[in-house]
């Protein structure tokens, strides 16, 4: 594979950029008939077909892969290689990876389906027979698999050796075809780190409409259009299967983008049934179009005008200050013998009023409510809850000898999983009924440990025996609501045990993992399964629970008269102890 500089070719305007665009990819095209196989080209960014310039703000670094023909010298392994980047540049030239199969084998093969990513340094195994005139010849592609993405942009990461078989022929003339291959399109780690872009795509919450979801994607970017446009236009359709009926979207069907452009402000058009007079529709819309562009590092600290079929329809300032995304309140709790105190940025504080704030044994797990109004602990006999008020008192609000930890929703339910009766359920303080039971059918059989709803109040942790952690979400709406759209996240191997998990953010889970040789505290994306780990060195004894909010991570160490508390310094790397013995059970409101 070669690679070349963008050729210079003089002339302004838009006419001359056009042209500026076919030399480059005339040059391109004559310069790689004497590689082999593929070569990549640097390209600005995605490149709108309205302004073909190099410097776009809405635009992404990116590169084109340009594949060739199979030549009449190569080998097996030769056209195998240009097979691969083929089906590298497929999404941009769907012409050139038919011409390196039989007609048998076009007639089969298909694109669509997932896009299975392996590692770069791939094995091509030929076969050890004597090579006649005209006979099939089976070429192995080994690997390490990477992840697959699915066609709906969701990327999931596998792992283990992949291996595919590929059947060739030579051909009168000289060279070879491909009679016989696996379906879909075969990409190199490489090849999606040149051309795709995890991005976060933002949804409303499906009941109230109140808050934005996350959804991270893969997108694969274009030559033909800014990185903006891809953005949006994703948007426009429905989220990832993990968030399927979780979530909902201001775009009414049949929404179009028309234009997308860029000078002091970003200008965007669209065209649909919009309903122009809903102040809620503008609002909600508006807050999906800028999180889903801030947040991804595009038009930011500008002004965001959107016109619909080219009228002025809304604009969005830089910065407005609005609660999209708040979470909860950010104070900090912590239990010393058996009752909740405030931590303060700098270590211990007060105790919290009423009941909660008095020593007492037997209360374990405690949760605290979206506003911090209301605090739930498990006994032995059930749940109980409290305000956090001089005239609050205990009261057992959920019964049962084998429930998990209980966990808050944002809408101010409580919600636990029984254990004994293979039950999920929610007890709602507002209505004064007692708990209802939520479906959970993927659930039923399952050794569930532990159950922790997240901030946004749509995806659920949901740890299983010491060993599995799954994602899922809450679909439906009122008494519809289910728990469902499980996806693994993580699993430990045999011998090591996962010791607690926490939300940090909507995207981040804390997964703190033990084993004979120590411990590991890991981040995971659960968009996309990426893994950024944070070290414990500073923590000098073993860590039992952690607790986060956005940038703050805090844990409860183990020592051997007591218990501590650390907090993770923003550096990311080292801890600084707040409270040096008896505290333990870090918290925040949910998560």
């Amino acid at each position: 594979m070669t690679r070349t500089r963008r050729p210079a070719v003089a002339g302004t305007g838009r006419r001359a950029r056009a042209w500026r665009l076919a030399a480059m990819f005339a040059i391109v095209a004559a310069m790689v008939l004497a590689g082999s196989g593929c070569t990549v080209i640097p390209v600005t960014g995605p490149l709108n077909l309205n302004e073909a310039g190099s410097n776009d703000p809405l635009s992404k670094p990116f590169q084109r892969m340009i594949a060739i023909l199979p030549q009449k010298t190569w080998g097996l392994e030769q056209t195998l290689r240009g097979l691969q980047a083929a089906m590298a540049a497929y999404a941009d030239d769907p012409t050139v990876l038919p011409q390196y199969l039989t007609p048998e084998a076009r007639a089969k093969w298909n694109a669509s389906g997932p896009v299975t990513v392996i590692e770069d340094d791939s094995e091509v195994v030929l076969p050890t027979a004597r090579e006649e005139p005209g006979q099939e010849q089976k070429v192995t592609l080994k690997g390490r698999w990477v992840a697959r993405i699915n066609e709906d942009d969701s990327y999931v990461p596998t792992g283990g050796p992949w291996e595919g078989t590929f059947e060739l022929v030579q051909v009168q003339g000289g060279g070879y075809r491909v009679k016989s291959l696996p379906n879909g399109l075969l990409l190199t780690h490489a090849d999606v780190a040149r051309a795709y872009r995890a991005t976060n795509l933002y949804y409303l919450n499906g009941n109230t409409r109140d808050r934005l979801v996350v959804d991270r994607v893969r997108l694969r970017l274009r030559p033909t259009e800014t990185y903006a446009h891809a953005i949006l236009q994703r948007l426009l359709k429905n989220p990832t299967g993990a968030l399927q009926g979780a979530v909902t979207t201001s775009f009414p069907p049949g929404t179009k983008i028309l234009s997308i452009r860029s000078d002091e402000r970003v200008v965007i058009n669209l065209s649909g049934p919009i309903d122009t007079l809903d102040p809620s529709t503008e609002a909600l819309l508006k807050a999906q179009i800028r999180y889903s562009l801030n947040k991804n590092e595009i038009a930011k600290g500008r002004t965001i005008e959107i016109q619909v079929d080219g009228e002025p329809y809304s604009v969005d300032q830089p910065n407005s200050d609005d609660q999209w995304l708040d979470d909860s309140s950010d104070t900090a709790y912590y239990v010393t013998k058996g009752a909740v105190h405030y931590m303060g940025k700098d270590g211990p504080s007060v105790a919290v009023p009423g009941p909660a704030g008095e020593p007492r044994e037997g209360y374990s797990g405690y949760a605290l409510s979206k506003d911090g109004t209301q605090i739930a602990a498990k006994t032995s006999t059930g749940i109980s809850v409290a305000g956090l008020t001089a005239q609050g008192r205990w009261q057992e609000v959920i019964q049962g000898a084998k429930l998990t930890l209980p966990t808050w929703h944002r809408d101010g339910s409580l919600w636990t999983y029984d254990q004994e009766n293979s039950v999920l359920l929610r007890y709602d303080p507002s209505s004064g009924k007692a708990p209802e039971r939520v479906a959970a059918p993927k659930l039923t059989g399952l050794d569930v440990t532990r159950l922790r709803i997240a901030r946004d109040g749509v995806r659920v942790v949901v740890m299983t025996g010491e060993n599995t952690v799954q994602i899922g979400a809450l679909t439906g709406e009122a008494g519809g609501t289910m728990l469902g759209n499980f996806q693994l996240l993580t699993t430990t191997t045999a011998g090591n045990k996962i010791l607690d998990v926490a939300w940090s953010d909507d995207e981040h889970l804390l997964v703190l993992v033990g084993s004979k040789a120590g411990q590991t505290l890991n981040e995971i994306n659960v968009g996309d399964g990426e893994v950024v780990g944070v070290p414990l060195n500073d923590v000098n004894d073993p860590v039992t629970s952690v607790a986060a909010l956005d940038d703050r991570v805090l844990a409860e160490a183990d020592t051997d008269q007591s218990t501590k508390i650390y907090e993770l310094n923003q550096d990311r790397q080292t801890w600084t102890v707040k409270i040096e013995s008896d505290a333990g059970s870090p918290l925040f409101p949910l998560g």
